[in-house]
């Protein structure tokens, strides 16, 4: 199981990966319009701040996720993504283990943050697993399809407390 760059010729498994309105709003909130497609993922991996990834297993392409520096020493982790065939099996938790000891180890990451749906009940378990806490519960902000979905602000530190 590895993480490694996500690349241009990763761009269509991503866009056949999020196949519905819906699934595109949860993955990537209001930053890409459905249908995904390259010319949006490739503006948006442009920018300096944002290193994406891709996870595989047994050489398959499995799950998807960024890095988003916000400042010298604190990143958020965004847009995290299993491929249906993995789902239920621990995958995005071991995904997220590398990409949090990529970002202590490599970009000396001291604290991490993430935004999950509140409904998005897996996923807040995962990252409660991983040592996530929430800090923020913000209503209002965010609708699909005129239904409001709560969204959680939930953070890590990466700062051992000897």
């Amino acid at each position: 199981m590895t993480l490694r760059a996500f690349t241009q010729s990763d761009y269509e498994r991503l866009i056949n990966w999020i196949d519905s309105d819906e699934l595109n709003y949860q993955w990537g909130g209001p930053t890409f319009d459905f249908p995904l497609n390259a010319h949006q993922i490739s503006q948006h991996c442009a920018q300096p701040d944002v290193w994406p990834f891709m996870f595989s297993v047994s050489g398959e392409s499995a799950g998807y996720a960024e890095l988003v520096k916000t400042s010298e020493d604190h990143f958020r982790i965004c847009r995290v993504f299993i491929a249906k065939p993995f789902r239920g099996q621990g995958i995005a938790n071991q995904m997220l283990c590398q990409l949090i000891q990529l970002a202590t180890s490599e970009y000396r990451a001291d604290a991490l943050s993430l935004a999950v749906f509140e409904h998005n009940t897996a996923a807040k378990r995962c990252y409660e697993s991983l040592g996530f806490v929430v800090t923020a519960r913000e209503s209002g902000m965010r609708s699909f399809r005129d239904e409001s979905w709560v969204l959680l602000r939930m953070e890590k530190s990466l700062l051992s407390s000897d």
